[in-house]
C-alpha cells in the first residue's frame, strides 16, 4: 500500500523518531546518500507559493541524486481543466513521488487517494507536517530532547502550523498552551480539538486554548509565533488583524515570563513588529534560522523514509 504523508499524526511516534534521526545523519554525512534516490523523480505541485519549501525540496532531491520538478498551477488549479483523479493517476506513471503545496484540504486528500506514489503534504489548511519534522530537529538539537518540556504558541491558532503543531505535541505527551484571541475565525477547529484529545488520552498530553499570552508563556521552555497575515489575507483587512493580534505579540517582556533558557521559534515569514519584535527574531534566544535550515534535512529523511529506504 502507498503511503501518504498528509499531516503529522500519519505517523506514529517511533516513526517520526526516526525520520529525525534519519535527518541527524543526513546533516552530518550528507556524503553518505549522494546517490540515494538515484534516478528518482519527484514532482512539486505549487498552488500557494513558498520561497523555503521550494527551495528545500528541489535542493534535497538533489543532494539525494534525484530531480525535482516544480509545477505552478496557480493560473490552472487542480480539478479545473481536469479533474484530480485524472491527474494524480497521469503524474504517478512519470514520477516516484509527488509533494502538493495546496489551499484546500480537500483536494490534498483527493491527490493522494488517486495517486500511486507517496503524496507529501507541503502545506494545506488541515496540516503542515514538513514544518513539524524540521521544528522538531531544531528542538531536539537546541534543547536535547523530545519529551518533558512546555511549549507556548501564540497568535492565529485557526492554522496549518497550529494544528500539526497540536497533534504532534498531543503525541509526545507534551505540555502546550495555544494562546490566541477569542472567536470561531482565530481558534482550532473542532476537529482538531477532537483528534488531539483522542491522542492525548493515550500519551498524557496537556493542550490547551487560551487567550492571554502572558499565562500561556508562563515556565515556557519554547515561545513559538506564526505570521499574521497569511497569504490571502485581503489588505483591506491587515490593520483590524494587526489590532487583534497585538497582545499576542511575542516581545521581550514576553519572553522573560517563559524560562530563562528558553528559546524562540518561528517557522517563517516573519514580519518584524507584528507577531514578533526585532528585538526577539534577531536575538540570542531566536533559532528561526536553523529551524528554516532544518527543514532541508527532515525533508530529505521524509522522502527517503517514503521510498523505503531506511
Amino acid at each position: 500500500m502507498v503511503r501518504h504523508l498528509l499531516k503529522i499524526s500519519d505517523l506514529t511516534k517511533a516513526e517520526i523518531e526516526k525520520i529525525i534521526d534519519k535527518s541527524i545523519e543526513l546533516k552530518n554525512n550528507p556524503q553518505k546518500f549522494t546517490s540515494a534516490l538515484e534516478g528518482e523523480t519527484l514532482l512539486m505541485i505549487f498552488e500557494k507559493p513558498s520561497l523555503r519549501t521550494r527551495i528545500s525540496f528541489e535542493v534535497g532531491m538533489q543532494q539525494l541524486g534525484g530531480h525535482a520538478i516544480f509545477y505552478s498551477i496557480k493560473d490552472a488549479p487542480l480539478g479545473r481543466k481536469e479533474n484530480i483523479q485524472d491527474t494524480a493517476k497521469a503524474a504517478s506513471r512519470y514520477i516516484s513521488l509527488m509533494a502538493a503545496r495546496l489551499y484546500k484540504r480537500h483536494d490534498m486528500w483527493d491527490l493522494a487517494k488517486y495517486s500511486d506514489v507517496p503524496v507529501i503534504n507541503m502545506l494545506d489548511d488541515f496540516a503542515h507536517p514538513c514544518q513539524m519534522m524540521g521544528d522538531f530537529l531544531t528542538i531536539k538539537e537546541k534543547i536535547g530532547r523530545l519529551e518533558r518540556f512546555k511549549m507556548s504558541y501564540f497568535g492565529d491558532a485557526h492554522n496549518n502550523v497550529t494544528y500539526d503543531l497540536m497533534r504532534i505535541c498531543a503525541m509526545f505527551g507534551l505540555e502546550l498552551d495555544v494562546a490566541c484571541p477569542a472567536g470561531k475565525e482565530y481558534t482550532p477547529e473542532q476537529i482538531v480539538l477532537d483528534e488531539v484529545a483522542q491522542i492525548s488520552e493515550g500519551t498524557g498530553a496537556y493542550i490547551n486554548i487560551l487567550h492571554d499570552a502572558y499565562n500561556a508563556a508562563r515556565d515556557s521552555d519554547i515561545v513559538y509565533t506564526d505570521s499574521w497575515m497569511s497569504y490571502g489575507i485581503p489588505v483591506e483587512q491587515e490593520e483590524e488583524r494587526r489590532k487583534i493580534f497585538t497582545p499576542f505579540q511575542v516581545n521581550s517582556q514576553l519572553m522573560e515570563t517563559a524560562k530563562p533558557d528558553a528559546i524562540f521559534m518561528n517557522c517563517l515569514p516573519a514580519k518584524r513588529g507584528y507577531e514578533q519584535t526585532a528585538e526577539v527574531i534577531d536575538g540570542p534566544k531566536s533559532f528561526v534560522f536553523d529551524q528554516a535550515e532544518n527543514r532541508l534535512y527532515s525533508q530529505k529523511a521524509i522522502m527517503l523514509f517514503l521510498r523505503d529506504k531506511f
